[in-house]
């Protein structure tokens, strides 16, 4: 892994930036390359994946039914949509970050987003919907809630790493 300290913050201007980037292969997918930001000054991150070579658009698609599926591994680049039916979507857009991670991990990220809102949130319709999904969520994460997860990626450096993925052409 490389890294460079003290590097001037693209949202700040500060020279309290730390970029980060490191090559790893990941099994039956290939070699990625994984970059960071963080930004000690105003505390902006920002990360993604990029994998070392161009695919064709993909989508997957996991029906998760037990808790041994939140160990399955999850690749997603920055140009990924992630859809969770009925829970949520996160379009792809300048703030979207890649990662790699597990299928907890990103139910875990997911939370965090409606979490997030809630606390912005005023309408109580709103903020009642809000943890009746947090609800669904943590269900999902002591595996007694069944859930869908779509991966939609243009760029094709996205994946669901398992056999119960359903893996077709976007």
């Amino acid at each position: 892994m490389s890294e460079l300290q003290n590097q001037e913050c693209p949202f700040c201007g500060e020279k309290k930036c730390t970029l980060r980037d490191e090559e790893l292969e990941i099994p039956f997918f290939g070699k990625v390359f994984v970059f960071s930001l963080d930004c000690a000054g105003c505390g902006a991150r920002k990360s993604d994946v990029e994998p070392a070579e161009r695919k064709e658009p993909c989508k997957y698609t996991l029906e998760l039914e037990s808790e041994d599926d939140l160990t399955i591994k999850v690749v997603k680049s920055g140009e990924a949509t992630l859809k969770i039916p009925h829970v949520i979507t996160i379009e792809s857009g300048p703030a979207s970050e890649g990662y790699v991670t597990n299928v907890e991990g990103v139910l875990e990220r997911v939370k965090a987003a409606i979490q997030s809102s809630l606390d912005s949130e005023e309408d109580d319709g709103a903020k009642d919907k809000a943890r009746n999904l947090i609800k669904k969520l943590n269900r999902a994460l002591v595996g007694r809630e069944k859930l869908k997860i779509i991966l939609e990626d243009p760029s094709g450096n996205s994946a669901i790493i398992s056999d119960k993925a359903q893996k077709s052409k976007l």
